[in-house]
């Protein structure tokens, strides 16, 4: 088996964002779809504003960016002199496209245009190792989806901010996404374990009988399997 030579600076990259490890340890490989459903089912205004809360069995959940932020253990930090965090400030800007390619692609790759020449995706191979772990942990922990074949420019600005460190509002990003999610006729079941453990830390129990298998954690056995690209140069190979 090859190795990195330069995996244990990866390895440090990843582990600069500690957030991912509380978005991904919820759970242990199972969940009670039945209480994900009611969770979504009994949001009763996805778009009101305040307050964000949901009613499961008779015990009140709140998923606001304040109450999120909190069971996260993920303050917001803001900058002084500014009113916003830094990706918030980001966001407001209007994205280049060379800029975002040159961070997040190999070189020489950058994003497939549309019909009008505008930046429509970026390929998931055209993307460094990197720049693919951070995308797979946005599938499935920051703005669900089952489309992972390539990232949009707006998923690219996201992963763009993560690499660069830039601090954002996390319980706001899940807060407004899991309303998405309840306001959408969609059979997409968004953030499973982490509405479980919303549920369980305020005394849901569970009575059912099935279960449902989680994806694979993504930690760095997962990255060795499906995020490692072979043309990204900037990571070097030992001999075998």
């Amino acid at each position: 088996m090859n190795y990195h030579t330069k995996f244990d600076e990866f390895k440090t990259k990843l582990e600069r964002r500690n957030w991912h490890k509380e978005l991904t340890n919820f759970m242990d490989g199972s969940i009670d779809v039945a209480i994900v459903k009611e969770f979504y089912a009994n949001i009763y205004d996805p778009l009101d504003k305040s307050p964000k809360q949901v009613r499961v069995r008779g015990h009140l959940i709140k998923f606001d960016e304040d109450a999120l932020n909190t069971f996260l253990k993920t303050p917001v930090i803001i900058e002084e002199g500014e009113n916003l965090p830094a990706y918030s400030r980001f966001r407001r800007l209007r994205p280049d496209p060379q800029e975002l390619a040159a961070r997040l692609c190999i070189p020489g790759r950058g994003f497939e245009l549309n019909a009008d020449g505008l930046p429509l995706k970026i390929l998931r191979g055209n993307l460094t190792m990197l720049a693919q772990t951070w995308s797979v942990l946005s599938f499935s922990n920051l703005a669900p989806t089952s489309h992972t074949s390539n990232i949009t420019l707006d998923r690219a600005r996201m992963i763009y901010d993560i690499i660069q460190k830039m601090d954002m509002n996390l319980g706001y990003i899940i807060s407004a996404q899991i309303s998405m999610i309840a306001q959408h006729d969609s059979s997409r079941l968004g953030f499973p374990a982490l509405v479980i453990a919303l549920c369980k830390a305020r005394g849901v129990t569970s009575d059912s009988l099935t279960f449902e298998s989680l994806n694979l954690a993504i930690n760095l056995a997962y990255v060795k399997k499906n995020c490692w690209n072979l043309d990204d140069l900037s990571i070097t190979f030992r001999g075998p």
